[in-house]
């Protein structure tokens, strides 16, 4: 009886410790604050291309063997900023159905892809895509897919988008579905030659 009641305070006493440790680590994860710092550097760098257009190619898949973007011009256009917005339209050929919609948020950036019929009427799949989830760089954001996304688009919900700036050399638009071998990247020269 004495070993049965030592064995369960030795029990009791290790997972009431592992519980002030765990609620230690999740305290420190919510204090974490985000480096807004280096975010609107980010968001300025964006911000800076309005009223630009590029002009991009296929990075990968490398055989861009994907009948709706092969032979075809893929240009970009800042079309719209604001303190808190910007649109840039994503053209393949003469299809102007996409928008990237990049919203400043208090703790992040998030992406939603806006697609839209030729009359302008919302498509049935838009405003799909994430939020970063920590500061990123001045160069790059990440944003893995959100809630929304994986409710409408289940075979999306591994879905992580992520931008690289590099101003003076290129922007870049990247998608990685983690569970799969599905990659895309789209990569714009931003000199201006």
């Amino acid at each position: 009886m004495k070993k049965t009641s030592i064995l369960f305070c030795i029990t009791l006493l290790i997972s009431l410790s592992s519980c002030s440790t765990n609620s230690t680590i999740e305290t420190n994860i919510n204090n974490d604050e985000f480096n807004k710092e280096v975010i609107n550097k980010f968001w300025n760098n964006l911000r800076s291309l309005e009223g630009e257009t590029f002009y991009g190619q296929i990075v990968s898949p490398e055989s861009a063997s994907d009948s709706l973007f092969k032979n075809r011009d893929l240009v970009m256009y800042v079309a719209h900023c604001s303190d808190s917005t910007i649109k840039i339209p994503f053209y393949v050929g003469d299809d102007s159905s996409r928008t990237w919609v990049f919203t400043l948020l208090s703790n992040g950036i998030e992406l939603k892809h806006d697609h839209r019929h030729k009359d302008g009427t919302p498509d049935s799949v838009t405003m799909y895509g994430g939020t970063t989830t920590n500061s990123g760089s001045e160069n790059v954001q990440v944003f893995p897919a959100d809630i929304f996304t994986a409710n409408m688009l289940p075979w999306a919900y591994s879905n992580v988008w992520w931008i690289e700036l590099k101003l003076d050399d290129y922007f870049s638009y990247n998608l990685r579905r983690v569970d799969t071998e599905r990659v895309f990247s789209v990569k714009f020269s931003l000199k201006r030659e």
